[in-house]
């Protein structure tokens, strides 16, 4: 076996092994409000990761992973409620059409961004705390249909790796007056549409330049996510039940924090 061949074998192996580290990064951050993009581009480039048009796509296709998740979880809850299906549908208006318009900039600029991932990282980790300080829980379950617009708007402001969406349509609700669980709940299915729709507009514009071999790294890449969006989910819903949000911002804070401080 020549050592060419071992080269490029160990290179095989390595992007395999990126792919499926990018998936656990994606499905275990989605839904914590800790930014799963922004947590996609740090790990992209402490891997040594070169920005690559099939980078951009690998991260926002991988969502669906994530997304498969809420659906397995909450399918059948949508099929029975059409007001609440109608009602993350809602959501979906503000947050398509932005993120609709501004797909070139978000693409080309945003996605690989990663001192501005840094900065939306820390500044909305401080958002957290300050929200949770100051702010008083409601305990409403319902959301009506302009409460689900106006979250929509909120969940919006994540095109800016390092949000968060999840965080912003939590926050979003939780202002409104919805209990944390309400809240949280709420940002799993409004997703659905948000990320199916980013997923499926960025494949159908690069399908056709995948190279030979990149389908399977997406493949790995939405089966790791599937799994550990699994175990996120359910772990945000039992957090949620009892604790605040304060720890999610300080995380952001220090991990921001650090890499500023590494990469200088």
């Amino acid at each position: 076996m020549s050592s060419a061949f071992l080269f490029l074998l160990y290179l095989s192996v390595m992007t395999v092994i990126q792919a499926l580290v990018l998936g656990l990064v994606e499905g275990i951050t989605e839904f914590l409000p800790i930014s799963s993009t922004g947590h996609l581009i740090l790990v992209s480039e402490l891997m040594g990761l070169t920005p690559s048009a099939f980078g951009t796509t690998f991260k926002i296709v991988i969502q669906l992973g994530a997304i498969l998740a809420v659906v397995w979880l909450y399918g059948r809850t949508l099929l029975k409620d059409s007001t609440m299906a109608k009602k993350v549908l809602v959501a979906l208006v503000p947050t398509g059409l932005i993120g609709f318009l501004l797909y070139p900039v978000i693409k080309e600029y945003f996605l690989d961004n990663s001192l501005l991932t840094l900065w939306a990282l820390g500044l909305g980790g401080l958002a957290l705390i300050v929200f949770d300080r100051w702010h008083r829980v409601g305990d409403g379950e319902q959301i009506s249909y302009s409460q689900a617009l106006f979250i929509g708007f909120c969940q919006s402001l994540a095109i800016v790796p390092g949000v968060s969406r999840s965080a912003a349509a939590i926050v979003g609700a939780m202002a409104l007056g919805r209990s944390r669980r309400a809240a949280v709940e709420f940002s799993f299915l409004s997703a659905i549409p948000v990320m199916v729709a980013a997923s499926g507009f960025d494949l159908f514009k690069n399908f056709s330049a995948l190279a030979a071999g990149e389908g399977k790294l997406l493949l790995i890449g939405l089966a790791a996510s599937f799994f550990t969006a699994l175990v996120a989910i359910k772990f945000l819903l039992s957090y949620v039940s009892r604790r605040d949000l304060t720890v999610f911002g300080v995380y952001r804070i220090a991990l921001a924090a650090l890499l500023l401080a590494v990469w200088g």
